[in-house]
């Protein structure tokens, strides 16, 4: 197996050679220009990107008891990524609005994890991150990561990827549609727009926002229809837009954001909305909004399907869900907007992505649209992980991830075969 004899700097260092280059700071703000995202000069920006994610109970990126803030950002140029997509949950800034004592590093661990345990992680972050007492707040934490970032240039994009803070994502987990049980429409804009005005005021390297993670059906919540869409994906882009005018807004699509077609394709979008029984429509005009050249659309993908398409089948059945977008020459195309895979990955096991045309497929779909991408997912393990809506439901302390990028403790790469074969070649991509 290629490099397994590399000791890790030399690895390092042989792979860092290798890697093609993507543009890694881009001159902020970013807006929309047809198909493309361009920086304040005018020139096309990609994010290369892969999720740390923040969103789980305890509610701050995970990986600070293996780590400093500054050794985990440290493997973003490492890995030749040019961005981040951090996740968060509304939970963490409506406990920041009521001033909840919960609040605190010690409260949130011990909270989450226990008293027991949760201390004794605890005392590992603040052991490898002693600007931290246990009274440090979750936005502290937050802007720390978030100055680290900037400072090692990485580009910031915010997700919100749920409203209770736990595992994404699972039917009827209460976190999946507008008004289910976790799902406080006004709660959400509220946390939108707080967190961006916030970003924009303190994080040099802040671009963007994702309105929602993998909006999918639910019971006990407003119609599922892509009207209902529309009139909460366009209220919420307007307080972001409202809290920072500059910022990029990416909008999900439906079925976990699986597609999003009907709106590049500027079909009318039919629904009820609320508790009304009359049919009502709607089009996604960008010229309707005062952020119309701040747009862009995310789609994900994974193999959960075991696909054995060859690549031209895949490519062309995953086209038709929304990367019609990017593409000016298709006559079907009403409105074109940026199109970025914002989830992406599968197990880093070293074998995996030489077994299914999943991982061959997206590079290839990558180089043939040009459209950014977020991988999933730089952890290596969770202080946490709980997941409602599995039967039977699951808790995991300490919960190892095998898809990161990184190992367990958050040392040294998971697997250089398989990042050979997907990241590197997913960056090759974008040239």
């Amino acid at each position: 197996m290629l490099f397994t004899n590399f000791a890790p700097a030399l690895l390092l260092s042989t792979l860092a050679s290798a890697l093609p280059e993507v543009k890694r700071a881009a001159t902020l703000p970013l807006s929309t220009k047809g198909r493309d995202i361009v920086d304040a000069n005018g020139d096309v920006f990609q994010f290369a990107s892969t999720n740390w994610p923040g969103h789980q109970e305890v509610m701050v990126p995970e990986g600070l008891q293996h780590a400093s803030i500054k050794d985990i950002v440290s493997w973003f140029p490492k890995f030749g990524l040019n961005s981040v997509r951090l996740t968060f949950a509304i939970e963490m800034v409506d406990d920041y609005l009521s001033n909840s004592p919960n609040q605190t590093l010690e409260k949130s661990f011990i909270n989450s994890l226990g008293e027991a345990n949760g201390t004794v992680v605890l005392n590992q972050i603040l052991e490898k991150n002693p600007q931290f007492t246990k009274d440090t707040t979750r936005l502290e934490v937050w802007d720390a990561v978030a100055k680290e970032l900037s400072s090692q240039g990485v580009i910031i994009h915010l997700d919100n990827h749920v409203s209770k803070a736990f595992w994404c994502c699972g039917d009827n987990d209460g976190n999946g549609w507008f008004g289910e049980k976790f799902f406080d429409v006004e709660k959400w804009k509220r946390g939108l727009a707080w967190l961006t005005k916030h970003a924009k005021d303190n994080w040099p390297t802040f671009s963007s926002v994702g309105l929602r993670n993998e909006l999918r059906s639910a019971t006990n919540a407003e119609p599922v229809d892509w009207y209902t869409w529309y009139v909460h994906m366009t209220a919420a882009a307007e307080a972001v837009h409202e809290a920072d005018p500059n910022a990029l807004i990416f909008f999900s699509g439906l079925s976990y954001d699986t597609y999003i077609d009907p709106i590049p394709l500027g079909k009318t979008l039919n629904g009820t909305a609320g508790k009304s029984t009359a049919n009502k429509t709607a089009v996604f005009k960008p010229g309707d909004f005062a952020f119309k050249d701040k747009i862009v659309l995310e789609i994900h993908k994974y193999d959960f399907e075991a696909t054995q398409d060859d690549c031209e089948t895949f490519k062309s059945k995953w086209y038709k869900k929304g990367f019609q977008s990017v593409n000016p020459d298709d006559p079907t195309t009403k409105y074109l907007f940026p199109m970025v895979i914002s989830e992406w990955g599968f197990i880093h096991n070293g074998t995996y992505w030489n077994q299914t045309t999943y991982a061959k497929c997206l590079v290839e779909m990558v180089d043939q649209y040009k459209v950014s991408w977020m991988h999933w997912e730089l952890s290596g393990s969770f202080y946490l992980q709980t997941r409602p809506g599995r039967k039977p439901q699951e808790t995991i302390q300490g919960l190892e991830e095998f898809w990161g990028l990184l190992n367990y403790d958050w040392s040294a790469i998971r697997s250089p075969i398989t990042l050979e074969n997907s990241l590197y070649k997913m960056i090759g991509a974008l040239k």
